[in-house]
């Protein structure tokens, strides 16, 4: 599939309405036909406002190529339709998928659209509980040397950084043990580095070097400048709501989940059974037919950081 045309057609919200005259809304509502079916202004609109990115000046040109876009999308519609391959196996499963997608993904959103937005006072106790994010965030030039986690490992690059001059000696060391790792070099603002990081990095001095664990890797990094950039409460406060209401949303997504779990009927089968959580499994009386799930789709549990 043409990647533009992927682009064009996956976009959000209607940028301009139609006329409220009837005469002229009924002249404006088609934008063009294609073997007697109908390609509606508001297709056109709908497609336009899900990108973002299209100015005003250049909207009268993106709805000509939506247009054709549109047009070649409705062409090879009724070629598959007169092929019959909306009977399809494969079809027919991808398009119970999306519907699936779709109305989980509503559900969701109805589900996070419900939490009460932050209050002025939650905003303004984030704020005072993370200066390395705002009243003393800075803007870090790093260097950084990044290792797959391994027993033993943090300690002998501790024992490494401590006796070490440069990153360039540390270098030389996991070459000679033939230790894979990324090198990774360049400017971060704090609110671009992980949550868990900050705290040290803020302590650091430039030139300074440490070890920081993560999940699944160690971390060799040096601080190459640290330079202050505050930002005031006012100008964070809108990005400190919307982290916050995030954060919230996906707490409410995780527990309505869990309770929607604990109050089915859920039962693995097969190759799936052995692996089941303990609470999803079904007592050894429960007469309920088998049936497999299907998987659930991942919940984001947190935001990294203020974007």
């Amino acid at each position: 599939m043409n990647s533009a045309w992927v682009y064009l057609l996956a976009g959000a919200a209607v940028l301009a309405a139609c006329g409220k005259d009837d005469d002229k809304k009924a002249a404006t509502q088609v934008a063009a036909t294609v073997n007697s079916q109908e390609i509606t202004v508001h297709q056109v609109n709908n497609v336009l406002a899900r990108n973002p990115n299209i100015t005003p000046e250049a909207a009268p040109r993106a709805k000509r190529e939506i247009v054709e876009r549109l047009i070649d999308q409705e062409l090879a519609r009724q070629q598959a339709l007169e092929k019959k391959l909306d009977r399809s196996p494969a079809v027919v499963q991808a398009i119970e998928a999306a519907k699936t997608e779709i109305l989980a993904r509503a559900y969701l959103q109805e589900v996070a659209a419900a939490q009460a937005k932050p209050t002025p006072d939650e905003v303004k106790k984030y704020y005072a509980e993370h200066p390395e994010l705002f009243s003393q965030r800075r803007v870090y030039v790093l260097e950084e040397f990044a290792v797959p986690s391994k027993d033993g490992i943090a300690a002998a690059l501790r024992e490494r950084v401590a006796k070490a001059k440069s990153m360039q000696e540390i270098g030389d060391w996991l070459r000679s043990r033939e230790l894979q790792f990324a090198v990774n070099r360049g400017g971060r603002a704090a609110e671009q580095i992980p949550l868990e990081m900050l705290p040290l990095l803020q302590k650091m001095k430039e030139g300074e070097i440490q070890v920081i664990e993560a999940a699944d890797r160690v971390n060799v990094i040096r601080v190459v400048t640290a330079k202050t950039v505050p930002v005031d409460e006012a100008t964070a406060a809108p990005r400190i709501q919307q982290f916050l209401f995030s954060r919230r949303s996906n707490e409410v997504i995780a527990e309505e989940m869990k309770r929607l779990k604990e109050h089915a009927r859920i039962e693995y089968v097969g190759e799936f059974a052995a692996a089941a959580p303990a609470a999803a499994k079904p007592a050894a009386a429960a007469a309920a037919p088998k049936e497999a799930a299907s998987p659930d789709a991942s919940i984001e549990k947190g935001v990294r950081g203020l974007q």
